[in-house]
């Protein structure tokens, strides 16, 4: 040794004068040495490479390249040269550049190879980039192939280019693979090396020189390319093989700082490395560990959110490629699958080799087997270190990924990093935020009288103080220390990496110089290692290297235990154990070459040889030892502690972590000293009793009893109450300190804040906690082990007692951040229904606060669990943010069923990375639903962008009382499978009854989705199975599991009255890909083992399978999310969920489809409309007398083949076209059978005007001779009186003589059509039916009959009957032996018989017959053929066989008065349709009623011709009158048809659907509070809509929108008045053309307008001399601009008189409707579609329902009204008799069972009650007492909250329901 330091001396003093300068110069960043063919290159001043010819040992330094590449290279060239002369020692050379012509490439390779390998040494060929160069213009090829026979060639370092080296591309690239291959040369070549010199001081004392005499530069040290630090990085440690075997260090750190010895044998000589030189040559092997794990690319460290996502499937070892490795290593820690560490990589790249590749030698000869000539390829890298990959992804993540994994690597019971160095600058840093997320769980033995005391403790590591064991090594060892330690924690399993763990190499980069924690934690049983918990930590490396480290842990430890390789004088570790020694700590020296056993050299102080001795008794001694030591006074380690040691660096200490962890300590520090199970009462106060309260009373609003109403509002104060108290607690600094913070801070503090909030929270309650488990866990052992003796004594309902209240006291002691969430959602709830000023003024900010939280991957509560209830308000908010967030996504929605802690939570957590509580004490209450994004890598492959994971608390769970848990499961069950796309049914384990319990509550659940038409999927996982492998064993669980199912469905079946005889008939459901067995998820027995492998496996499969099937689903938006909450809630709260279930967005979907079909409906009406115009004017104008139904089909088939197209389009492009599509059919159809209704109709309107036309063909035919003889006589007279011209008087004098006896002469012998007198029929009529003059004409004069419709109460309109067979015929007679006495109290008593549902069905029966006789009566041809009483008549016979047969079964009997009462009341009505219709006939078909109206038209004529006017004058004014008749007529009836379609597009109330008309119907009732109106609208709907409809449109056209209207009317009468003018010019031109006369004038003028205007016949006999046509035409413009003039002031009224009016074409659209009543409060069904029941299976509804008090219903036998609502019975367990008839009473929850009137009705319950109807009720209250003859006392007392809605409220009321139905 000190010949060895002389030797140093010397060397160090005789350096060379070279050395010397080289030593003061900046040594060059590259070096390159060019050795080869000459005449491979054309040196000149443009050779970018080499510019230079001169050939030296030196480099030179070149500018060029400098310029070119940015970096310092200098180049040796030794190009030609046979001998290479020796390179300086200093001289470092980073590449061999071998260059070789082209042509001579291949004969000149190996031998330029075999040249460098004996002057360098075969290490040298590492380096070595082969370049072929070639003349511009050659192509080269063949080189490489050519190259590829030499073995050793690497094509990854090879390159080409022309010999003049000109081009800057081609040196660029040639310089990027030198880089490279240095950088990969720089992570391996070192450790090769001291492969083939194993031992340097044993070489050089054997002697060996015989390679070096002969190749004196062979053992230079490449320092350039294998690094000085050969140590750092070199494989003398335990993480790898050989790492602690004979191999000594030689490493600068052992000989001296900076210093490389030589082992050439003659003198030392140094090589002086710079801190600089070092730190680049890490980063460079850095730089090619990332590069090689793709992680070079990490500027922004990878976060949680990376992996919070849903990606491609997990690569299997096989298939994970060097790339994927670090990306996989996460994704299967993250999965719980420990081999996570070691994962074989595919052998894509040839050099990487892989573990079992073996090279093969082409030599025979027996001589090679001793030679080196046969190794590997040294060029060949190794695959990555598997702590390489673990410590490139820990430095390449943020500290929240890192706190992520180390977490993941607790629960895989792998040692965590405590100290880390920097891979560059060596600081060492303590990870401490990655610990603060674990809590470790042991039992600790304690004797105490004489008997094993176990106590159970769970805290977080951070917290805990244990007694901490630290080993170290120094030196280079034969056994591993890692191994050794495993074997005292775990003996199964590789806590520690070693080097004989799969996947371990002798390049390893980052561990050295690590030291990795873990602790040993009893489980409380004899076999147990130690009986307290205990640390051990493990310096990775040669600790002589590590000197700070070791000092640190030290310092920290209780007992340290040193493994050297000898225990001799003089060696460097010898002053380590001396220093150790010296400390009062316990020491334990094990000595690798000794073969002692344990010996206590003093107190304190143990040495063990481990020599020849096995592991297992080493093993055993150290415990032994450590025992001893530990069972006296020790030191205690806390991780905390370590933040306040000098020299280290803790990661809690960054800036923004710092300002979390304040704002959160403010936050929490107000709970410290406090009780843990008061905080909740005290700070979070709206979430306990309160909360509690008004979940308890919500539900009772669901299952009323006694007076509904009454209670219901009693019920609905004290909510509010609650609420209001809720708002007034709301104010701790608790919640303020919180939410301000959360307001606040930036998102990464925020995101501190949060964990440093959850962290110190699980601090405060870590004690107590433990020890309600504790107490927890031996109480359930003691019931338990009752149970299974079937011990049902006092003692175990006792000691069942003593359970709830630990359960009860644990319930209390649990605090998190999801209570603090919870109170902020009672908050914003109990605000938000108060809307009162509030100290908390940002309590509408917080659910914008949870939705970010959610996006950001932190579960949100559903449910409260606690409460057992789901926040709505607040939930419904938070989804909207989400949505303003996000948009209106899609999601797939997967939720999770299954026993009380069977690992749903964990199985979801590994399965996405989720973050569902697990922990004991914590596991899941109630339900939590948190996002994973699709990856964009699949997104491709799914119909959605996130999956939205709902976790639940477990089925059967123990906080849950007897009764009460068979309940909350079918409730819980029922939630979730309702939300989710998918249900994950968990079952645990193989116990039969425990499956079965699971099984009905899921199969009912599904049952239940079944009948309310949603349809999820599910998949069985079976956790715990004991041997999944067993394929038949398999098989025979999923038959047993089948018949199960089948068995159970059938149990299902009855208890919701459905019919299945196996679980195919409830839901989808295949068993054999559909149920997934799992492994178990722990290795052996916890605490200490690890998670199963085939667990992780498992849940990568089902992940796989949950992925295939949810790619078949398009899944929900996010909206259909929130809505399909609202509504399996809501029916949950009833006891009769099938009933009780509203499919909201369903409702609203068919809604939209409603106000679409009205849009396509409209389109056809319009259409038909202007069809129905032109067919009209050409019948009047004689052109057709028959219609073909085709050709009102061709007219209308470019409206309906754009329609067609709409409605696919809609139903294929729509948002929610999966939904649309049930219904897609039924619309289709009933679009065509629209269409062929509005045919019919027109065909048959149109039938009657060509009858009516054939009927007037006798008068039409004479009309002609009329005229013409009127012209005549008028021309004739004129002549006569021309002189008189001037006189009007005399001309009218005149004219009038002449015009009577022209009328007599032209209708001798013609009847004249008599008026009618209606009065005198109806009473002739009702005296042919039977009835008295008397009563005829009393009733006639009373006018009573008017109001026959609105009368209140029919009691005086009935008799009873004498011989009535029912109980009451006792009182009958007594009615009838005082039938007589009119008294009040008579009155009284007959009200009791006549009860409400009488009243209903008479008013039905009023209705009905109105309707009926209406409709025959306007079938009757009046306007064609005239009046006639036999119409009458025959309504009046049908009227009175109605009545009689309505009477039948009745107790009562209708007095005469009602049905002649009734019958005028029809008469009335039908009265002013049969006056105008035979008006109509009259103006057709009377001659006289004809001549009369056209007088004043030939008067004009006869005074022109006076005038002396021309026939074209004449004939123009002529012409113009009858144009004018028909414009305005045509005019009328085009602008009615496009106010229609106006006011239906935009006017409010006309623009949706049915229900949207209902709502402003009701707003109109309510602001006008007219009281008769609101009767008529609840006693004939039909009826006041229609009124509404004329009133609403005669507003629009008088005052609301008449400029709109009179445009409309202006914009026609210029189209028609166009029409006209080109109707002149054609015709005029065409006669003249043709020289045609006035007929062809007359003919052709027609011609053009006979589709638009009816003309009727033109006279042009007296015209004939008529020849100058353009003067005509100017007469008749000239008339026209008088008719524009005219037109334009025309009253929008004038289209009352004529055929078609826009009041009625809106009637006919929108009265096309469903007019059923709910059979309870008579509202009126809103489906747009009138057949919906019988066409569409869809039920009749309403959201308007209201107190049956607004119908006249009362309590039977009384005079009391009944208030109530529908609504509000049907969830209640009243009863109801279904008619004044019935003795039956029918529940109301089954109402549907009552009889036809109500099976086809759907009445939801619903807690609120209608405003609307309230405030009617209590405004007209004295008119409706009046009205009806009762009174709102006893049970039908009015609601006293009731009073105090206003009128403003009720109307605001109608557009909330309407938005929410």
């Amino acid at each position: 040794m000190e010949d060895n330091n002389d030797n140093t001396a010397a060397g160090g003093g005789g350096e060379s004068e070279t050395n010397s300068v080289t030593k003061n110069k900046e040594l060059p960043k590259i070096t390159l040495l060019l050795i080869g063919d000459s005449n491979s290159i054309e040196i000149g001043p443009k050779n970018i490479l080499l510019d230079h010819e001169e050939r030296r040992n030196m480099e030179q330094f070149s500018s060029k390249l400098y310029d070119l590449f940015g970096r310092h290279i200098s180049v040796i060239n030794m190009l030609g040269l046979e001998t290479i002369e020796e390179i300086p020692v200093n001289q470092e050379i980073h590449a061999f550049l071998l260059l070789l012509p082209y042509g001579l490439h291949n004969s000149h390779y190996s031998s330029r190879v075999q040249q460098l390998e004996r002057a360098f040494g075969k290490r040298s060929l590492l380096n070595v980039m082969t370049v072929v160069t070639h003349k511009p213009g050659e192509k080269c090829e063949s080189a490489l192939a050519d190259l590829k026979a030499h073995s050793g060639f690497n094509e990854k370092r090879f390159h080409t280019c022309t010999r003049c080296m000109t081009d800057a591309n081609d040196i660029i690239d040639l310089l990027k693979k030198i880089d490279v291959m240095v950088s990969e040369n720089n992570c391996c070549s070192e450790h090769d090396e001291q492969r083939e010199h194993p031992d340097c001081k044993c070489d050089k004392e054997k002697g060996i020189r015989h390679e070096e005499r002969e190749n004196p530069t062979d053992n230079l040290k490449w320092e350039s390319l294998n690094g000085p630090g050969v140590a750092e990085h070199s494989q003398q440690n335990d993480g790898s093989a050989g790492g602690e075997g004979g191999h000594k260090t030689v490493s600068a750190e052992t000989e001296e700082k900076g210093a490389f010895k030589d082992v050439s044998g003659n003198k030392d000589k140094t090589l002086n490395i710079s801190d600089e030189r070092n730190s680049q040559r890490l980063q460079a092997e850095n730089e090619t560990l990332l590069r090689r794990l793709n992680l070079q690319h990490k500027q922004q460290k990878m976060s949680p959110a990376e992996f919070l996502k849903l990606g491609p499937p997990v690569k299997q070892s096989h298939d994970t490629s060097e790339d994927d490795l670090a990306h996989t290593f996460i994704q299967r820690l993250m999965m719980l699958d420990y081999r996570a560490r070691h994962i074989q990589v595919k052998q894509d790249n040839p050099d990487v080799s892989c573990s079992q590749s073996v090279p093969v030698s082409d030599s025979e000869d027996f001589d090679d087997l001793f030679s080196d000539s046969v190794d590997s390829d040294n060029s060949i890298q190794s695959h990555v270190h598997p702590m390489d990959v673990q410590m490139a992804v820990f430095h390449c993540s943020d500290n929240f990924l890192k706190q992520n994994l180390v977490t993941k690597l607790s629960q895989c019971q792998y040692a965590l990093p405590l100290l880390v160095p920097d891979p560059i600058t060596k600081d060492i840093e303590c990870p401490l935020w990655t610990f603060r997320q674990i809590t470790k769980t042991w039992k600790k033995t304690k004797i105490k009288d004489n008997s094993n005391v176990v106590n159970m403790k769970s805290m977080p590591v951070c917290k805990a103080e244990t007694p901490m064991v630290s080993f170290f090594r120094l030196g280079s060892l034969p056994v591993s220390k890692s191994q050794l330690m495993n074997t005292l924690i775990n003996d199964r399993h590789s806590t520690f990496f070693h080097r004989n763990c799969p996947g371990s190499t002798k390049s390893r980069l980052l561990m050295d110089g690590v030291a990795e924690i873990a602790w040993y934690c009893p489980a409380g049983k004899p076999n147990d290692s130690f009986t307290d918990c205990i640390a051990f930590c493990n310096l990775h490396g040669d600790a002589l290297s590590f000197e700070e480290q070791c000092k640190i842990l030290t310092e920290k430890s209780s007992v340290t235990v040193v493994l050297v390789p000898t225990l001799e004088k003089g060696q460097k570790s010898t002053t380590v154990i001396q220093d150790l020694y010296k400390l009062p700590n316990p020491l334990i020296i094990l000595i690798a070459d000794n073969d002692r056993g344990a010996v206590q050299v003093k107190d304190g102080k143990y040495k063990m040889g481990l020599k020849d001795r096995s592991q297992s008794d080493v093993s055993e001694g150290l415990k032994g030892i450590i025992r001893k030591i530990l069972s006296g006074p020790h030191r205690s380690f806390q991780l905390e502690s370590l933040a306040k040691v000098s020299g280290v660096t803790v990661d809690e200490d960054d800036e923004v972590c710092q300002k979390g962890k304040s704002a959160a300590l403010k936050t929490v520090k107000m709970l410290q000293g406090m009780e843990i199970s008061k905080i909740k009462v005290t700070f979070l106060p709206c979430q306990g009793d309160l909360w509690h309260e008004w979940c308890r009373i919500n539900k009772e609003l669901y299952h009323l009893k006694g007076n509904t109403e009454k209670e219901k509002s009693e019920k609905q104060q004290q909510l509010m109450q609650i609420r209001q108290n809720q708002c007034k607690a709301s104010c701790s600094e608790l919640m303020k300190s919180f939410t301000e913070s959360l307001l606040s801070l930036p998102s990464k503090q925020k995101e501190y804040f949060l964990k440093w909030t959850q962290i110190l929270i699980d601090a405060l309650s870590t004690d107590d906690l433990s020890s309600i488990l504790q107490s927890y866990d031996e109480k359930w052992t003691e019931v338990l082990t009752l149970k299974k003796k079937h011990d049902k004594s006092a003692l175990l309902t006792s000691k069942q007692t003593e359970l709830e209240q630990i359960s009860k006291k644990l319930q209390s002691a649990t605090f998190g951040l999801e209570h603090i969430f919870r109170e902020m959602g009672q908050i914003y709830e109990s605000h938000r229904a108060v809307q009162a000023e509030s100290r908390h003024t940002d309590w509408s900010k917080y659910p914008e606060l949870a939705a970010d939280l959610m996006i950001s991957g932190h579960p949100v509560e559903l449910m409260d669990g606690d409460a057992g209830h789901v926040p709505l308000t607040w939930i419904s908010r938070l989804i909207k943010e989400l949505i303003k967030k996000l948009g209106d996504q899609r999601v797939f929605v997967l939720s999770v069923l299954g026993l009380q802690s069977s690992g749903k939570s964990t199985m979801l957590n590994a399965m996405f990375g989720l973050k569902f509580a697990v922990s004991a004490g914590r596991c899941t209450k109630g339900a939590f639903m948190q996002l994973v994004k699709v990856s964009e890598e699949i997104k491709k492959d799914f119909k959605f962008e996130y999956v939205l994971v709902v976790d639940t608390e477990g089925l059967r769970a123990l906080e849950l009382a007897g009764n009460s848990t068979r309940h909350h499961d079918n409730e819980l069950a029922t939630f979730v499978v309702g939300l989710g796309n998918m249900t994950l049914i968990n079952i645990f384990g193989e116990n039969p009854a425990e499956m079965q319990d699971v099984l009905q509550i899921v199969v009912q659940a599904f049952m239940r989705m079944k009948k309310v038409k949603l349809s999820p999927s599910c998949v069985f996982v079976h956790q715990n199975v004991t041997d999944i492998t067993a394929a038949e064993k398999n098989m025979d669980g999923k038959r047993r599991l089948q018949e199960k199912l089948d068995q159970m469905a059938q149990l299902a079946a009855k208890e919701e009255s459905c019919d299945a005889e196996c679980f195919g008939d409830v839901i989808s459901f295949d068993v054999q890909t559909d149920v997934k067995y799992f492994a178990q998820l722990w290795e052996g027995s916890p605490p200490m083992a690890p998670p199963n492998p085939g667990y992780s496996e498992s849940v990568q499969e089902l992940k796989n399978i949950i992925l295939s099937k949810a790619k078949q689903s398009k899944g929900i938006t996010i909206s259909h999310f929130k809505s399909k909450i609202h509504d399996l809630w809501k029916a949950l709260m009833n006891e009769h969920f099938v009933f009780s279930f509203k499919n909201t967005l369903e409702i609203a979907v068919y809604r939209k489809l409603e106000v679409e079909y009205g849009n396509w409906t409209w389109a056809l009406r319009s259409n038909m409309l202007t069809i129905e115009n032109q067919l009209h004017n050409k019948i009047e104008n004689g052109d057709i007398d028959k219609i073909e139904r085709s050709y009102i089909f061709k007219e209308m088939s470019e409206t309906s083949e754009k329609i067609k197209k709409d409605m696919s389009k809609y139903f294929e492009d729509d948002k929610d076209k999966e939904m649309l599509v049930q219904w897609r059919g039924q619309f289709e159809n009933k679009i065509k059978e629209f269409q062929e209704e509005l045919v019919r109709g027109v065909e048959r309107k149109l039938d009657e005007v060509i009858q009516q036309k054939k009927a007037c063909k006798k008068l039409d035919d004479k009309k002609t001779d009329f005229e013409d003889k009127l012209l005549q006589k008028s021309k004739e007279l004129a002549h006569q009186l021309k002189d008189k011209a001037k006189d009007e008087e005399e001309l009218q004098k005149q004219f009038d003589g002449v015009w009577s006896d022209l009328v007599r002469e032209l209708t001798t012998n013609m009847q004249p059509i008599k008026d009618i007198n209606l009065e005198d029929d109806q009473a002739n009529i009702l005296h042919i039916l039977g009835f008295e003059w008397g009563l005829i004409i009393d009733s006639q004069n009373s006018s009573k009959y008017k109001t026959i419709s609105q009368v209140g109460d029919y009691t005086e309109y009935v008799v009873l009957r004498k011989h009535q067979n029912t109980r009451d015929q006792g009182f009958a007679s007594q009615m009838y032996a005082f039938i007589g006495d009119k008294t009040e109290k008579l009155k009284c008593h007959f009200k009791g018989l006549l009860e409400h549902g009488d009243q209903g069905l008479i008013i039905s029966l009023i209705t009905n017959v109105e309707n009926q006789s209406l409709h025959e009566i306007m079938k009757k041809p009046v306007a064609t053929r005239g009046y006639s009483p036999t119409y009458l008549q025959e309504v009046a016979q049908n009227v009175q066989r109605t009545v009689t047969e309505f009477e039948k079964n009745k107790k009562y009997a209708f007095k005469k008065e009602f049905t002649v009462d009734l019958l005028l009341y029809v008469f009335d009505h039908a009265s002013s349709w049969l006056s105008e219709s035979h008006k109509k006939f009259t103006v057709k078909n009377d001659a006289r009623t004809y001549l009369e109206s056209k007088k004043t038209q030939y008067y004009n004529i006869f005074r022109s011709f006076c005038k002396g006017n021309s026939s074209a004058v004449v004939f123009g004014e002529m012409i113009r009158e009858k144009l004018k008749v028909s414009i305005v007529e045509a005019v009328c009836n085009k602008t009615a048809i496009d106010l229609a379609g106006e006011m239906k597009c935009s006017y409010p109330a006309f623009s949706e659907n049915r229900l949207n008309l209902e709502k402003h119907l009701l707003k109109s009732l309510a602001e006008k509070e007219d009281f008769e109106a609101f009767i008529t609208y609840i006693r004939n709907p039909r009826k006041q809509v229609e009124a509404f409809i004329k009133e609403r449109v005669n507003t629009y056209m008088s005052r609301e929108s008449k400029d709109a209207a009179l445009d409309i009317l202006r914009k026609n009468v210029d189209d028609i008045n166009k029409l006209v003018s080109q109707a002149l010019f054609d015709a005029t031109n065409k006669v003249k053309t043709q020289n045609g006369d006035i007929y062809m004038w007359v003919k052709e003028f027609s011609s053009f307008l006979k589709v638009k205007l009816t003309l009727g016949a033109i006279s042009c006999q007296n015209f004939r001399d008529i020849n100058n046509f353009d003067f005509l035409k100017e007469e008749i413009e000239k008339g026209l601009i008088s008719i524009t003039e005219e037109m334009n002031q025309l009253s929008l009224d004038k289209m009352k008189e004529f055929r078609v009016r826009p009041d009625q074409i809106l009637i006919d659209q929108l009265c096309d409707c469903c007019w059923e009543t709910c059979p309870f409060c008579s509202a009126v069904c809103t489906n747009t579609m009138k057949d919906h029941v019988i066409e569409n299976k869809i039920d009749h509804s309403c959201p308007f329902h209201r107190s049956q008090a607004v119908n006249g219903v009362h309590y039977r036998n009384t005079k009391e009204m009944c208030v109530k609502f529908c609504t509000t019975e049907v969830a209640s367990d009243g009863k109801f008799y279904p008619d004044g008839v019935s003795k039956e009473l029918f529940l109301y929850k089954e109402y549907r069972k009552a009889g036809p009137r109500f099976a086809n009705w759907s009445i939801t319950p619903d807690e609120y009650t209608s405003k609307y109807w309230i405030w009617f009720v209590c405004k007209f209250k004295k008119r409706l007492e009046e009205h009806y003859g009762l009174s709102f006392t006893g049970l039908g007392e009015i609601p006293p909250k009731w009073t105090e809605f206003t009128k403003k409220e009720a109307i605001q009321s109608l557009d909330e329901m309407y938005s929410t139905r």
